[in-house]
């Protein structure tokens, strides 16, 4: 609780399940009023109640990992950040705080929450930030964490009869299973030395009838990536994503492309992948953000293509 006089009187608490609406619509508006703010268009057109797919979705692979800021005063919710420990690392999901309360302390006090976490488990805390936000980047470089790769958000109408596909010999992509997480996550450790099965397993068994997983594979059955994307009113993201290389990458990415014909997807390239990006150029995307990953400890070493995405947050 901050013991300054021009601050916010609050305490952090990990959000109740009858407050997700609340949250939800944090989220919603507090977004939107930061891309506004800074000469943007909305990230999210449609109502504040389409962004419970957040709280659902990360209730679903972590409940309980989400804290919430709540004002002394009147109890209402300040601010908001998910969380989501794996095996290998803390990932730092999307965080959120009402205009009024910016640089306030509220950003602050939630994220040292999830550091500490982290730091009592051992493992590093991973996040993917805006280029275009210095307030976050300064938030999070000042407790410490470190950029480690740059990434270009590249969105592409596609047309309602899709896009034009390409193929490469001895590779093979399909619609993933849960069978295939096992190897996913094999492929992603040694990729990227990250684990996250559960994640993986949950696109695949796809409840909610939003998500959609590819996989590619070479002749002898061996798995070589894999991508997933959600189609939903509150969010339409290719990934998260991982590849050998650029060339199965593409490939798979043209086939999650198809999955979201006449509609406008959005797609994060790590940005030193020259061929993948210009691969996406000659599709006719264009960059709408850039995004920063940054890591508290040790970083990932990657070896291979990776392509995070803002749900599931968990890279």
């Amino acid at each position: 609780m901050p013991s300054d006089a021009n601050l916010p009187e609050f305490t952090i608490r990990p959000m109740k399940p009858e407050e997700a609406p609340d949250v939800a619509s944090l989220i919603f508006s507090s977004t939107n009023h930061w891309y506004e703010s800074n000469g943007r268009g909305k990230i999210f057109s449609g109502k504040p109640e389409h962004c419970s797919v957040f709280t659902e979705v990360y209730e679903d692979l972590d409940p309980g990992c989400c804290f919430i800021a709540v004002s002394d005063n009147d109890q209402s919710i300040l601010g908001s950040c998910f969380y989501h420990p794996r095996e290998t690392h803390f990932s730092l999901g999307i965080m959120n705080t009402r205009p009024d309360v910016a640089s306030k302390g509220v950003a602050k006090a939630l994220l040292n929450e999830i550091v500490t976490e982290a730091r009592f488990k051992g493992l590093p805390t991973r996040l993917v930030s805006s280029a275009f936000n210095l307030d976050s980047f300064s938030l999070y470089t000042r407790q410490g964490f470190a950029p480690y790769q740059i990434f270009q958000d590249m969105v592409l109408e596609v047309p309602y009869n899709g896009v034009t596909t390409t193929a490469i010999p001895g590779i093979n992509v399909r619609a993933g299973t849960t069978e295939d997480a096992v190897h996913i996550d094999a492929l992603e450790r040694s990729i990227w030395q990250t684990s996250r099965i559960k994640d993986w397993k949950y696109i695949a068994e796809n409840h909610q009838r939003i998500w959609s997983l590819t996989v590619a594979v070479d002749v002898g059955g061996k798995l070589m990536g894999a991508l997933a994307s959600i189609n939903h009113t509150g969010s339409e993201l290719i990934g998260p994503g991982i590849a050998t290389n650029e060339d199965v990458a593409k490939l798979m990415i043209q086939r999650e492309l198809n999955q979201h014909r006449s509609s406008k997807p959005v797609v994060i390239i790590p940005s030193d992948k020259h061929t993948l990006v210009s691969s996406l150029y000659e599709m006719g995307a264009r960059n709408c953000e850039l995004h920063v990953a940054q890591c508290l400890g040790e970083p990932p070493k990657i070896n291979g293509v990776v392509m995070p995405t803002f749900l599931p947050e968990t890279g």
